[in-house]
């Protein structure tokens, strides 16, 4: 799961962002310095907001960033403190990953699109990719489903022309890195990247 903060851009607010809801249906609830937001229609959790964050984490980085088990037992604590009892079962695997391309085969409706089967450690997913230089044998990088790209996009199960794709194996330019090697298609990594393994950018 991501989380983000950006003290110089939106103040001292850890966001913690659980899935996307209408702009117009929002429900906020404060709870201390903890604002929890929910779908008024459903009640669905959208998120959470921590003010004054600084106070209750050690936060180095800017932007998007992983939410670790460190960062997760103060937000527990917090949570206690504050009488929100909310039971924090956040997905704390990492979301963009190193793959390996095991099998390739044509889609069936579609010309340029092909069906992978890409292991990515302790899983095997299946991902539909147009990229034309994707092929069998490559390491590359996948957006598990619940991964959010740079550009904001959240990734999810989809059908594409009727075949179900669980992930993305992404571009370079997708994931936004500023020295690309490859300018077209999808990333492919050198060989000592080891399978599974989470990919930092």
């Amino acid at each position: 799961m991501d989380v983000f903060y950006n003290q110089q851009g939106i103040g001292d607010v850890l966001i913690l962002p659980i899935k996307e809801g209408d702009r117009n249906h929002i429900k906020h609830e404060t709870y201390g310095d903890v604002v929890k937001i929910t779908d008024q229609r459903d009640g669905s959790l959208l998120g959470y907001n921590i003010f004054n964050a600084s106070q209750y984490f050690d936060i180095d980085q800017k932007g998007k960033m992983r939410l670790t088990e460190d960062m997760l037992s103060p937000i527990k604590d917090l949570f206690t403190k504050n009488q929100l009892n909310d039971v924090l079962d956040f997905d704390l695997a990492p979301k963009f990953v190193v793959g390996y391309v095991k099998e390739k085969s044509p889609h069936e409706n579609a010309d340029k699109l092909n069906v992978c089967q890409v292991d990515v450690g302790e899983e095997s997913l299946q991902i539909v990719c147009g990229a034309p230089n994707v092929d069998a044998g490559q390491k590359v990088v996948v957006a598990k489903v619940g991964a959010t790209m740079p550009s904001g996009m959240k990734i999810k199960d989809a059908k594409l022309r009727g075949v179900p794709s669980s992930g993305m194996i992404c571009s370079a330019k997708e994931l936004d890195l500023p020295d690309a090697p490859q300018e077209k298609g999808i990333l492919v990594l050198e060989d000592s990247y080891e399978v599974g393994q989470p990919f930092e950018f």
